[in-house]
């Protein structure tokens, strides 16, 4: 397998879950903090398995990765986890609509129009798009961040033992004359 897919599919499914729930998923209105975040994984992780420093252009290009995995990890889970949700949302929204007579008209129709499953799909198409552009975005910046932050030596050491010292300089001795006859 590439050195760059194994770390963006890991980092990809960890940003397609976090992206996913409910509640956690909130922390990506945080200046994208999950897409970022495993950007920044990815580049670690591919890092890990490189004896040399990762180029901040292999950083970017593993993040970008990421955001494509991860927008598809967020498409499979959306619907199994807005089935079990959506009753909840839809409960939300028809409470917000009785309580709140001095709403927009517009904001008005768009909570209506949400209610149905045609707000649904919507919902899939926005957040898609939303998640592979902004998303690819925030985890290509991520990768680089990363590339800049678990940067390994820029050279590899020569082995496992440093070079011997040098050798003292030998005194010069003069050469003993020949013995007489």
């Amino acid at each position: 397998m590439s050195s760059k897919l194994l770390p963006a599919l890991l980092a990809g499914l960890v940003l397609g879950v976090l992206s996913s729930l409910p509640i956690v998923s909130a922390g990506n209105c945080c200046c994208g903090l999950w897409f970022v975040t495993a950007g920044v994984l990815a580049a670690w992780l591919m890092q890990q398995n490189q004896p040399f420093p990762i180029a901040l252009g292999d950083g970017a290009l593993v993040g970008l990765l990421t955001g494509v995995v991860g927008t598809a990890v967020w498409a499979v889970l959306y619907f199994p986890l807005l089935a079990i949700t959506g009753v909840w949302q839809r409960q939300f929204a028809e409470r917000l609509l009785d309580s709140a007579r001095d709403l927009p008209p517009n904001f008005r129709e768009i909570l209506e129009s949400s209610r149905g499953a045609g707000g649904m799909f919507i919902g899939l198409i926005v957040g898609g798009l939303f998640m592979l552009v902004v998303g690819v975005a925030f985890s290509t910046l991520g990768g680089l961040l990363g590339a800049l932050l678990f940067k390994k030596g820029d050279t590899p050491s020569a082995g496992p033992f440093p070079p011997p010292p040098p050798l003292p300089p030998t005194p010069l001795v003069p050469p003993t004359p020949p013995p007489a006859l």
